[in-house]
């Protein structure tokens, strides 16, 4: 009988006398033949991000009026020039950040990403987002998919995740990634302390060295225990990182801090999923305060402080990071100052070797039913790049792997040239 790393660690995980303090396996994935040095960076916004905010089409009459107290002043916005259409866009004006990787030439935003017939629920948005796939929403994540297929064997630390929950993205067939919330917390779990806890940790790795080959099922327990075992000390060692910028003190700029002191310390990790939640914005969206203005905030800073911490050490020319969201939210606002679930979104790339710029071509927000950008009787954003050609370019051109085979389908027509 065959079974997964992952139905291991769903169902079997109380067989260990001894464990990680650390959660459950994960992956996001990286590891190309012939692109070893690379990393990428998954940076989830979680709770479906208000595109409109994020990347605004500021001199449109009707984002001014279909959207009377939330809507960003032309006087405010981070002006970043215009799309291929004629449409005039800026960054929130907590972007600054990011406004500065944009005039640096290395941060892409592409516009009106998604799919046809999108869901507007978090959970099927987010699966059909992970996996790739609109019709199979409950298989692989297309980088689990990505890692099933990399050369065995496969370094326990391939990939990192900064959550606690396996996300459908990074689930795998074959290989599970340590989820490390904090690399200073990581350690082996044990009721003792001193040498005592010493002696049980040499124990239970001579334990998990020995691999039956006629009993499947105790050689898959002490062959994850043991890779388990020899994550630890290099863990450990990202905990002593210093970055010679200073991240925001809260949980988004803790995980990068602890990505960045991953690739300092060569670890070996290639791929690491951070998330960072509060976008489904029902309420509060103010121009000058208020949830999301913090939210912007947050995602701004963390990501400059990352990318300088990065460019100082010399590491940004061979990193990538994606920033997406499960789905856009609706044009017009509620009554709550706020936004509902929408169908279009944003993506943004960001790297040194990224091509900035603006892809694609913004909305046209008239209420006209008739249309071609929105949808939806004019309420939603109409997707006019297809999320998957994003994935594509990152896979053929940054991963260096043949995005046909991982995505079960082409979609390399139409993928911005960001890379």
């Amino acid at each position: 009988m065959s079974f997964s790393r992952r139905q291991f660690v769903k169902g079997g995980v109380t067989a260990f006398t001894f464990g990680f303090a650390a959660p459950q396996a994960i992956c996001d994935i990286a590891f190309a033949q012939g692109a070893a040095a690379r990393n990428l960076v998954v940076v989830y916004l979680s709770g479906g991000n208000d595109s409109l905010s994020t990347i605004i089409p500021y001199r449109d009459a009707n984002y001014l009026s279909r959207r009377p107290t939330i809507a960003i002043p032309a006087a405010n916005v981070l002006q970043i020039g215009s799309d291929s259409s004629r449409v005039e866009l800026g960054l929130h004006p907590r972007l600054t950040g990011l406004k500065s990787i944009f005039d640096a030439g290395r941060l892409a935003v592409i516009q009106r990403t998604g799919y046809a017939n999108q869901s507007r629920s978090h959970f099927t948005g987010f699966d059909i987002w992970g996996t790739a796939s609109t019709t199979n929403t409950s298989g692989t994540g297309w980088l689990g998919r990505y890692l099933d297929l990399q050369p065995k064997p496969v370094d326990a630390l391939v990939a990192w995740n900064t959550q606690r929950e396996t996300p459908r993205p990074l689930m795998a067939r074959t290989v599970g990634v340590p989820a490390i919330t904090s690399p200073a917390t990581y350690a082996f779990s044990s009721p003792n302390s001193g040498a005592e806890a010493g002696y049980e940790r040499t124990a239970q790795t001579r334990i998990s060295s020995h691999i039956p080959v006629d009993r499947p099922h105790l050689a898959f327990v002490n062959s994850t225990a043991q890779a388990a075992l020899g994550t630890l000390d290099r863990v450990a060692t990202v905990a002593t990182y210093r970055p010679a910028i200073t991240y925001p003190n809260n949980g988004f700029g803790q995980a990068l801090t602890a990505v960045a002191g991953a690739m300092n310390k060569q670890i070996g990790t290639k791929v690491f999923w951070v998330q960072t939640g509060g976008f489904d914005t029902h309420a509060t969206q103010g121009v000058n305060q208020g949830a999301y203005f913090n939210l912007m905030a947050t995602l701004g800073d963390g990501l400059k402080a990352f990318y300088d911490d990065l460019s100082a050490q010399g590491l940004m020319g061979s990193t990538l990071v994606l920033v997406y969201s499960e789905f856009g939210r609706r044009i017009s606002e509620n009554g709550s100052a706020g936004t509902d679930h929408g169908a279009g979104a944003n993506m943004m790339v960001l790297g040194g070797a990224v091509n900035g710029g603006i892809y694609g071509t913004a909305p046209n927000l008239s209420l006209d039913p008739a249309n071609p950008t929105l949808e939806n009787n004019a309420a939603d954003v109409k997707f006019e790049t297809d999320f998957r050609s994003v994935y594509a370019k990152i896979l053929d051109s940054w991963l260096g792997t043949n995005s046909v085979t991982v995505l079960g389908g082409d979609y390399r027509a139409g993928a911005p040239s960001f890379l």
